[in-house]
């Protein structure tokens, strides 16, 4: 982000971009409660404080990890006071500030949908095949045409882009599928790139939900200023 302060406590519209995402998920009707992983070393967190005093849901941090998986894993623990093995969790990229409510609506529409047509499978350790394990992600579908390219940086072949997707986020799982998919992949130590991979490695077939374009991560510098367009039209 070439800037002195990490992108998730950068201004946006005035305010740390973790804020503004931490206020989407706490106000949405359906989310019971909220948890936000922070690095036990954040010297930054400490100043947000006093802003999320009268943030409904907000049920407190947990210490990250040194890396997404572990801290989800953790997270996914620290839950466990608050919540149960087979209760649904939501996990939302701190700098992913212009999600709307509508699509997790709709995310926890078509998982929840399509967890009456299937019968869930549990996952633990691994065991199983978890053909009917339902959980879902919003994503974007691939509409610009795809190339894949070798280490010179020449094209080595056109991909049909029929059926491809980018990942985005809240990825929805039930808590105990998720803490053993993530679990039996660190074991196995298989490469976790996100949530819905971890429970694809352990059998999994996650349903993509379409989101808007709006749901952007805040990753380059010309993202945060695409973020405050994207806020002031919403």
């Amino acid at each position: 982000m070439q800037a002195s302060l990490p992108k998730q406590y950068l201004p946006l519209l005035g305010r740390p971009v973790i804020l503004h995402t931490l206020e989407r998920l706490c106000t949405h009707p359906r989310v019971r409660g909220v948890m936000v992983g922070i690095s036990d070393q954040d010297r930054h967190w400490q100043a947000l404080i006093p802003m999320l005093a009268n943030l409904p849901k907000f049920l407190g941090k947990f210490s990250g990890g040194e890396t997404r998986a572990q801290t989800v894993l953790n997270g996914l623990k620290a839950l466990s006071q608050h919540a149960k093995s087979e209760d649904w969790v939501l996990v939302h990229d701190a700098v992913r500030p212009c999600v709307r409510h509508e699509d997790i609506d709709q995310l926890i529409s078509i998982v929840t949908g399509g967890e009456s047509k299937k019968s869930p499978l549990p996952l633990k350790g691994g065991e199983g095949k978890g053909e009917g394990v339902v959980g879902g992600l919003l994503a974007f579908p691939v509409s610009d045409t795809v190339k894949r390219a070798d280490n010179e940086g020449r094209v080595v072949e056109t991909i049909r882009r029929e059926g491809l997707w980018r990942a985005a986020t809240p990825q929805m799982f039930r808590i105990g599928a998720l803490v053993s998919a993530l679990e039996s992949a660190m074991k196995l130590k298989r490469e976790i790139t996100d949530e819905a991979s971890a429970i694809e490695g352990a059998g999994g077939h996650p349903f993509v939900v379409a989101c808007h374009a709006d749901n952007i991560k805040v990753t380059l510098p010309e993202d945060l200023a695409l973020a405050e367009l994207y806020m002031k039209q919403q």
